[in-house]
């Protein structure tokens, strides 16, 4: 059936599937405000936000940057240039899972539900981010770090400052592997006239800044362990990602980012989840 061959296309052409790299702090938040184990429906309301609201932005971001991505040639064959989808079902999708997302911000509680439209507004805000500053992967990862934040309003009803180092913690990590990521468009970046920190900088600098703010997120995860008085198994998993964030970095170099794909994609998913795993099993060892 043609909707359902284009959902099947929608789904891969979003990744529906990296949604992996920001619900582990998602649920990290979830966990913090609980201090253990969250009640079951806030939790699996938790995750249909944010499956949703990650489709809903990766959709839009393919429907915004069509044009774009038809210029570019790593880009050319996504499915709304390639003629495999319209902008029309992409727009739909995108309607479809924003109002997903806001349902499930009010089944959680009244403050998810009016800050719900903000977070919308910055996720899609997103995607014309690179065509007027270079600093658009920071927008990214506000846009990611904005889920521990979420899901502690979803638990508490409140914002407390101190899941905002894990927000900071977050933005500072996606930040730094989309500056990686975005290093293989740097000629065309230039010269289509879109801003990077690459385009903007050139390759060389822009690891320097990338491992600059992946030092930055360690600092503030040691912080946010030392703010939630946690143990020593979410200081083991901050050492781990430590070591899995070296190993990133060691994969690529400003002369080869053959395997920037195996560094993005696979590391990044691993990382989030190791860290949730260290940080839920010190809770559950250390709260009653």
């Amino acid at each position: 059936m043609p909707f359902l061959r284009n959902v099947g296309v929608t789904l891969e052409m979003i990744r529906w599937e990296h949604s992996i790299f920001a619900l582990p702090f998602a649920l990290t938040g979830a966990m913090l405000a609980a201090e253990g184990w969250p009640p079951l429906p806030k939790l699996v309301w938790i995750v249909v936000c944010m499956v949703a609201a990650r489709s809903a932005a990766m959709a839009f971001n393919r429907w915004a940057d069509a044009e774009l991505d038809a210029a570019n040639p790593r880009t050319r064959a996504r499915a709304i240039p390639a003629g495999l989808l319209t902008r029309k079902f992409a727009a739909g999708f995108t309607l479809a899972m924003s109002a997903i997302f806001l349902i499930g911000a009010a089944e959680l509680n009244r403050l998810a539900l009016l800050l719900s439209p903000l977070v919308l507004v910055v996720l899609f805000l997103y995607s014309y981010t690179k065509r007027f500053t270079r600093w658009s992967h920071l927008f990214l990862g506000l846009a990611l770090g904005l889920a521990p934040s979420g899901a502690w309003i979803a638990i508490r009803g409140t914002l407390d400052p101190r899941i905002l180092v894990l927000t900071a913690a977050v933005l500072f990590w996606v930040a730094g592997f989309d500056v990686l990521y975005a290093c293989q468009d740097e000629a065309h970046d230039r010269s289509s006239g879109l801003f990077s920190v690459p385009a903007t900088l050139g390759t060389g600098p822009a690891f320097f800044i990338a491992r600059a703010m992946h030092l930055a997120m360690l600092a503030l995860l040691l912080w946010l362990v030392a703010l939630f008085h946690l143990g020593p198994v979410a200081i083991a998993g901050i050492v781990a990602v430590a070591l899995l964030l070296l190993w990133e970095h060691l994969l690529i170099s400003p002369r080869d980012l053959s395997r920037l794909n195996a560094a993005f994609f696979t590391m990044n998913g691993v990382i989030s989840v190791i860290f949730f795993l260290f940080v839920a099993t010190d809770l559950l060892l250390h709260r009653p």
